[in-house]
């Protein structure tokens, strides 16, 4: 691995690195697209608290975000998780990759 995959690689992992963000993602998966304001609720936090966690998510290119009307909704960003998906298998060892996949 190069140093810009580490470097992309370490970002992205940082940014999941909070059990808030870490729980968007694992919504988003489930339920693929979730306006902003369902998330204060879910998570019982303030709506400063979820934007600055979704401003995280967003800046790292984990999810990406459409207007509709005057809510934004996001989803995944299936590139970004790929990379964490390949660092992930990698990190796992040629031992584990078959329980990885």
């Amino acid at each position: 691995m190069g140093n810009d995959d580490l470097a992309q690689s370490a970002s992205l992992f940082r940014a999941m690195g909070h059990p808030i963000r870490l729980g968007v993602l694992d919504r988003l998966c489930g339920e693929g697209e979730i306006c902003a304001c369902d998330f204060t609720e879910y998570f019982g936090v303030s709506q400063p608290t979820i934007s600055g966690h979704l401003r995280t998510l967003r800046e790292a290119g984990l999810v990406r975000t459409r207007r509709d009307g005057t809510q934004i909704c996001y989803s995944l960003e299936p590139g970004a998780l790929e990379v964490v998906r390949r660092m992930s298998i990698h990190l796992a060892g040629p031992g584990l990759v078959g329980v990885c996949e």
